[in-house]
């Protein structure tokens, strides 16, 4: 299986320097990194190790739940898939990604709700990317159809 890889280059202390963050294997791009702008409520035109990680949950949930449905015999039209990570302080000092949520609305045929939630929950503990966040105290998960 391949490796991806991702680069950062930072100058300057926590609290006054900045950095930039390259996605190195796809190329697709470099971006801005800052910690007052990451601690902050508006991100102002940077990024965060919290929205890639949203980034990367939300793109693997959704290739999971594309697998569990197509297992469970429905076919998918469309998922919205949304991920929001939270970083909070951490009661041992720092910092910690505090919690989670998913959300997903999906369009389906062939299979009904019960089953959707069934592949919803099987595609968040699944996910290879919910498993590498199993340190995360709460992973909450908001699956519906929609018609």
């Amino acid at each position: 299986m391949p490796t991806r890889s991702a680069r950062t280059a930072w100058s300057g202390g926590l609290q006054d320097g900045s950095g930039q963050v390259e996605l190195v294997s796809s190329g697709v791009g470099k971006y801005d990194v800052s910690f007052p702008k990451r601690a902050a409520d508006n991100a102002d035109g940077t990024t965060s190790p919290e929205e890639l990680i949203a980034a990367a949950h939300s793109s693997c949930y959704a290739m999971a739940l594309s697998a569990e449905i197509g297992n469970a015999g429905g076919t998918v039209q469309s998922l919205d898939v949304n991920a929001d990570v939270t970083l909070g302080p951490d009661p041992a000092g720092g910092f910690r990604i505090s919690g989670i949520k998913l959300t997903v609305r999906g369009r389906v045929t062939g299979i009904d709700a019960a089953a959707f939630q069934t592949a919803a929950a099987a595609a968040k503990a699944g996910c290879p990317v919910s498993k590498a966040l199993a340190g995360v105290d709460t992973i909450e998960l908001d699956a519906a159809l929609e018609a």
